[in-house]
């Protein structure tokens, strides 16, 4: 059965750091274009970061230099590294796996539209 499972969400403040782990089960990350998106409540889902399937990274400009995507293909698990975190309200970060193996890359790979797999989500609050 295919899965993702994320975590490391929590409460942090503004300026620190977190990073969020997504476990993927039932397929392998290596041949897979990921993702991580973020939604705030009544605002569109936003692709904020991508990885292909080679590891090649791709970068929102609102989160370029303050993020970094990465993936273990031996412990199958793709990461966000997120620092000096801006203060805003609780937001809903979750990792996606696109629909079809192979390299989905620069903008394509944070596209909504690519991926049909999608974990649970883990929430991060950042507060002033």
């Amino acid at each position: 059965q295919v899965n993702l499972v994320e975590s490391g969400g929590g409460s942090v403040q503004a300026g620190g750091s977190l990073r969020l782990s997504c476990v993927a089960s039932g397929f392998g990350t290596r041949d897979y274009t990921m993702g991580w998106f973020r939604q705030s409540p009544g605002k569109e889902r936003e692709g904020m970061a991508g990885v292909t399937n080679r590891g090649t990274t791709s970068y929102a400009d609102s989160v370029r230099g303050r993020v970094t995507v990465s993936k273990d293909n031996a412990k199958n698990t793709l990461y966000l590294q997120m620092n000096n975190l801006e203060r805003e309200a609780t937001v809903m970060y979750s990792c996606a796996r696109a629909s079809y193996q192979g390299t989905y890359s620069g903008s394509r790979s944070r596209a909504a539209q690519i991926y049909n797999i999608w974990g649970q989500g883990t929430q991060v609050t950042v507060s002033s």
